[in-house]
């Protein structure tokens, strides 16, 4: 019998050798493991960070200028100071009334003008 392949052992074997988001799927769907997709992605992120690449996703009602991506790259670094390369990927989503919303893996930091009402509403009226 053949043992089964940790999702984090296959998170480092395609941080060694990266395939295409084909050749990916084309293994999950082999062995059954499409359920594995969505964190097998957060692993290879975690990896990466680990090895000082830090992805996110930027989310804001606008394009980010050159100051605005600066600001979010110093952001950033606030969460993981070791971080040596960040990637930042934009969405805009119009709903954003200002400010912006880091987006990770595991967790988000936002900095939208609505959730700094929304906590500037919850001290007021605690």
């Amino acid at each position: 019998m053949i043992a089964k392949t940790t999702r984090l052992d296959l998170a480092k074997a395609l941080l060694e050798k990266p395939l295409d988001a084909a050749q990916i799927a084309a293994y999950l769907l082999a062995n059954g493991r499409t359920a594995d997709l969505e964190p097998l992605m957060r692993d290879i992120v975690q990896l990466r960070a680990q090895q000082g690449i830090v992805e996110a996703t930027v989310v804001t009602a606008h394009p980010l200028d050159a100051a605005s991506r600066a600001q979010a790259e110093a952001q950033v670094k606030t969460v993981f100071p070791d971080a040596k390369h960040i990637i930042l990927n934009e969405s805009l989503q119009p709903d954003v009334i200002g400010g912006l919303r880091l987006e990770f893996p595991a967790q988000q930091l936002d900095l939208t003008v609505r959730s700094k009402l929304s906590k500037f509403k919850q001290l007021t009226t605690a």
